[in-house]
């Protein structure tokens, strides 16, 4: 039981090597803290609407993400804008119009799975 830390180690436990496992499987604080935060930022309908739609269309303008998801324009701008401060969607602009993408791989890699079947 290597991985328990002292504070915790005079506590009873069952299975000694599991224990270790599942220490090392939740890992840094900081690294659950970042992981909650991206979760709650899928935690909202809208916001994972959005996110649904852009890994599946690709770069597309908030109007359009607005229609696609019935969403109203300044809603659709405001969630873009926290998703875009997250690091998960980014908007590269053509003349008057911004298309936004995902760009964070790990949140490609969950969409996937929520994703309905083709």
């Amino acid at each position: 039981m290597h991985l328990v830390p002292a504070e915790r180690a005079g506590q009873r436990t069952i299975d000694g090597h599991r224990v270790c496992d599942a220490i090392a499987a939740v890992g840094e604080p900081e690294r659950v803290r970042a992981w909650a935060d991206r979760f709650s930022l899928l935690s909202d309908p809208g916001r994972l609407s959005l996110l649904l739609a852009l890994h599946a269309a690709g770069p597309i303008a908030v109007t359009d993400l607005a229609l696609a998801t019935g969403m109203r324009d300044t809603a659709v701008s405001q969630a873009l804008r926290l998703l875009r401060t997250a690091g998960i969607v980014e908007g590269q602009k053509h003349g008057r119009v911004v298309r936004y993408r995902l760009v964070d791989g790990s949140i490609c890699a969950l969409l996937s799975h929520c994703a309905p079947p083709d």
